[in-house]
């Protein structure tokens, strides 16, 4: 079922885009390709052919070169013609694995996540980020089982408190809240007597966790 939703969505999307295409007075790829001389043309026609999905960075390039609303384009919210200005910036985050998330500790780390399965969610700050579903009680306090918490695999700066996804040198990931004066640093955050995790080797910071959302 959800390949056909992600079917149908990149061909609902690719509708809008050539709706938007011609609504602002290009017939075609040739011109589009005149137009926009820098713009992959074959990337262009496969978006619009609905045979490669695109995210929101081609999404809002497209957007202001048709001009029209980002969210109507990407998500099929609204109207063409809506004012992006008073909207909230959706985003969609690639939704990974723990096992992908540790494997982003290698020394060829995964890198493509085009390939995973997206959440959408609102305003996060400038970033790359991934999405992972809370298993266990570990940290309950902030993140239930079930939680979606968004990370930002670009920032590894350690702060007291703040909570992250490690990996150890096995390759298996957790999420935790560091405390540098104890031992290990990265510690449970439960209403349960939680035992901290046993890392063999070094410790790698995949990420910081800046957002827990919980499906009610």
């Amino acid at each position: 079922m959800l390949k056909l939703d992600e079917t149908f969505e990149k061909e609902e999307r690719a509708k809008r885009l050539v709706q938007a295409r011609k609504a602002a007075g290009f017939s075609g790829p040739k011109a589009i390709a005149e137009r926009f001389p820098d713009w992959n043309i074959n990337s262009f026609k496969a978006h619009e052919a609905g045979r490669n999905g695109f995210g929101i960075a081609d999404a809002k390039r497209y957007a202001r070169a048709f001009k029209v609303n980002l969210q109507w384009l990407q998500f099929g919210l609204g109207s063409p013609d809506d004012d992006d200005g008073d909207l909230k910036i959706m985003v969609d985050v690639p939704k990974i694995s723990w096992v992908s998330a540790g494997q982003l500790t290698e020394p060829v780390p995964v890198e493509d996540l085009s390939d995973y399965p997206s959440v959408t969610t609102v305003d996060l700050p400038r970033g790359v980020w991934i999405a992972l579903e809370v298993e266990g009680d570990s940290m309950n306090k902030i993140s239930p089982p079930g939680s979606t918490i968004f990370v930002n695999i670009k920032d590894k700066r350690l702060v007291p408190n703040a909570c992250y996804v490690v990996a150890d040198e096995t390759g298996a990931a957790t999420y935790k809240r560091y405390r540098p004066n104890d031992n290990p640093p990265f510690q449970p955050a439960s209403y349960q007597e939680i035992a901290p995790p046993k890392f063999k080797g070094a410790v790698h910071v995949i990420g910081r966790v800046r957002r827990s959302v919980i499906e009610m």
